[in-house]
């Protein structure tokens, strides 16, 4: 294991930190200011990158042949509830209705530069209003689409911004908001009537040439009086699953990311495999899991309907069948 020895750690100081552990010191950082993941340090290399694209991939046949795309569901009626609800639509994009109070996460509503959608988004963006939060878990395009937060912050003047340390000057620039809260690891949010809370990720960030790694990247834990909700955002597998079950005793529902995972020798450390994500559930102590990051945007060299595939046979071979709920583009799932 290659553990961080950090140069520092790092907080917002107006918000608290609930991770009361004795060991728990902040956010690292490295020697120069740039943010680390708990373990295992990652920056990209041109190199490896090269030596990716290079290979032959072994499912290009496969993917040539392919005529699979995910269903998609247009009716957008549980917009219109009150109830607790968690929609899916698209990559790591879901609305999600919790203690009455409106949140989206990640939203990407069309392409990210050169990346077509697979699959169109499923509503009609101009019906996302009167949301009470947004949350961004970094600054990758696919998650940080700066014409779609525009189009957010035109439709939802009184909307918060929620992410990770650094975001806040990227987020102002895009939205014109004053309304934006940044978080370190495991630092709550000042929110009305539920709590979130940032927890940590193995990922990185990078928007621009000389940026990698200057905002933090993450995840979100979502709290109502009734029910706890993790979104992953994207991430590899590491140790912060078990670290977040000790810090919150469990989940009702965990949404992770399934895709974007082969070759698994160079997609590991920042996008877990189906089967990982499986382990995931257990670490945490989910009762349900909700899948994404797949069917959206093709990103790796895997089929788009193969992290689905994996995800379904190896919650079968673990007797987790009935803790996975698997959603359509567009579908929602009503929570009871």
């Amino acid at each position: 294991m290659e553990a961080i020895i950090a140069a520092d750690y790092v907080n917002n100081a107006v918000l608290e930190t609930i991770n009361k552990d004795e060991d728990w010191k902040g956010t690292p950082v490295d020697g120069r200011g740039r943010f680390v993941n708990l373990q295992h340090p990652y920056s990209p290399s041109f190199m490896e990158v090269i030596r990716w694209k290079m290979k032959e991939n072994p499912f290009k046949a496969e993917k040539e042949k392919l005529r699979w795309k995910p269903d998609v569901l247009t009716d957008a009626s549980w917009l219109n509830g009150d109830d607790d609800v968690i929609a899916w639509l698209g990559h790591c994009t879901f609305f999600i209705r919790i203690g009455g109070v409106r949140l989206l996460t990640d939203p990407v509503f069309a392409d990210i530069l050169a990346v077509k959608r697979v699959s169109p988004f499923p509503v009609n963006p101009i019906l996302l209003t009167k949301l009470d939060y947004i949350l961004l878990s970094h600054d990758h395009r696919d998650h940080c689409d700066k014409p779609t937060l525009q189009r957010l912050a035109r439709n939802n003047p009184k909307a918060a911004y929620l992410s990770g340390l650094g975001m806040e000057p990227l987020l102002k620039a895009f939205t014109g908001s004053a309304q934006i809260q940044e978080a370190g690891w495991y630092q709550q949010y000042q929110t009305e009537n539920i709590k979130i809370t940032y927890v940590p990720a193995r990922h990185w960030g990078k928007r621009g040439a000389f940026d990698t790694n200057r905002r933090l990247w993450g995840g979100f834990v979502i709290e109502s009086a009734q029910r706890r909700i993790y979104f992953g955002g994207d991430s590899g597998y590491d140790t912060h699953y078990q670290q977040m079950q000790e810090v919150f005793g469990g989940f009702d529902y965990a949404l992770l990311g399934i895709g974007a995972f082969e070759p698994e020798w160079f997609m590991h450390r920042v996008h877990q495999s189906p089967a990982l994500a499986i382990k995931a559930i257990g670490e945490l102590q989910a009762k349900y899991a909700i899948p994404m990051h797949f069917g959206t945007f093709d990103l790796s060299d895997e089929p788009l309907d193969l992290p689905l595939k994996v995800f379904k046979q190896v919650a079968t071979e673990n007797g987790l069948e009935k803790r996975i709920k698997p959603l359509r583009i567009g579908e929602a799932l009503h929570l009871v």
